[in-house]
């Protein structure tokens, strides 16, 4: 589909920065117990390259029980909203929005920082009026020691960050991550203080007012991975379990004749991944098993134990440390499907919290 409409209409243009025009936009942090990256986080924020005076830098430290708030309060260059009850993070985003006057808001997640023209190649996009919000990339700090939870969620974010393009340029991204996105504030609609997903939300709801949302991947928020795969298939459970939830609250979006592409993009990149993949990929797996023995089916079967017999072979080589990196992309491809399947279970039997409980990262 891609390849048709850049023969009908060419390559998408990308707006150029007018440095000058740049709107007003809020940068807003929300933070839970971030002393060990907040300094840090800080001084990337102030590194930012935006017009002097339209970019203001908003933290929320609701609940953090550690130094982060008396960090943040040594910065006179930034406000902080900061209250010791903790509601989790969509009540502290709402809250904060109250504080929110400029045109654009801009999240980020307070572990990850963020290249020095983020904000500028974001805005830069809010010329066309089509243009509802613009989600940045995440990129994952993958070194030479790489565990599978590094390697793994470095690939599948190279693999998400190809699809967010292509929806990009076919008519909108399906959803934005926290780690950085952004949105008109004359769009921005709270959302319920029980939805997991509350970035997810948040963006398609402005996609389901009739407006696109951009990719901008020279927009990117670097940040490490997670500690170990245990911790990884806990935040991919918890993200499972938000995905049935989007879905169900967002069931207008299945009508094709009110929305004809995006209707088809919200189905094929994440309606049937959050539910029927993995029961496909076992459903196919034994099925194959019983088909005619021939040359063509056989291939298939064995192609398919081979993938499988090789992930485990990942299993095992990641709990006795040894890195073999050509294993580590079958075994997150299973990890991330049995999170699937346990963020279903939870979801339907009401364990997951709307309150984030964040994975450990690599220090």
């Amino acid at each position: 589909m891609i390849r048709i409409k850049r023969a009908l209409k060419g390559r998408p243009i990308i707006p150029r920065a007018d440095y000058e025009l740049l709107p007003a936009c809020t940068l807003v942090i929300a933070a839970y117990n971030e002393e060990l990256f907040i300094e840090d986080k800080i001084a990337n924020c102030l590194k930012l390259n935006y017009p002097a005076g339209k970019l203001t830098l908003l933290f929320i430290t609701d609940g953090s029980s550690d130094k982060t708030p008396d960090i943040i309060s040594n910065h006179p260059e930034v406000q902080l909203l900061h209250q010791p009850q903790r509601a989790g993070k969509i009540a502290a985003v709402h809250r904060a929005m109250e504080h929110v006057d400029t045109e654009i808001a801009v999240f980020t997640d307070a572990n990850t920082f963020l290249n020095a023209n983020a904000i500028i190649n974001i805005c830069r996009h809010y010329t066309d009026k089509t243009v509802g919000a613009v989600a940045g990339e995440k990129r994952v700090q993958i070194d030479e020691s790489a565990d599978a939870s590094a390697a793994g969620e470095g690939f599948y974010w190279k693999y998400e960050s190809a699809l967010k393009k292509w929806d990009s340029e076919l008519y909108s991204v399906v959803g934005a991550a926290g780690e950085l996105f952004s949105v008109r504030r004359s769009l921005y609609q709270d959302v319920p203080n029980d939805t997991v997903l509350d970035d997810f939300m948040i963006s398609m709801l402005i996609a389901a007012k009739g407006y696109r949302i951009v990719y901008e991947p020279e927009a990117y928020a670097l940040e490490t991975a997670s500690e170990n795969v245990s911790e990884e298939l806990k935040r991919k459970i918890r993200i499972a379990a938000g995905g049935m939830q989007s879905i169900l609250r967002l069931k207008s979006l299945f009508n094709p004749f009110k929305y004809p592409v995006l209707s088809f993009q919200y189905i094929s990149h994440r309606v049937l991944r959050w539910t029927v993949t993995p029961f496909l990929l076992i459903l196919v797996f034994i099925l194959n098993a019983f088909l005619p023995n021939n040359f063509l089916y056989n291939s298939i079967f064995a192609a398919q134990i081979l993938f499988y017999l090789l992930a485990f072979i990942g299993y095992i080589m990641e709990k006795r440390h040894i890195r073999i990196k050509a294993l580590f992309v079958p075994y997150y491809f299973c990890v991330m499907n049995y999170a699937v399947l346990m963020g279903i279970i939870r979801y339907f039997t009401k364990k997951q919290s709307s309150i984030w409980e964040k994975a450990q990262r690599k220090q």
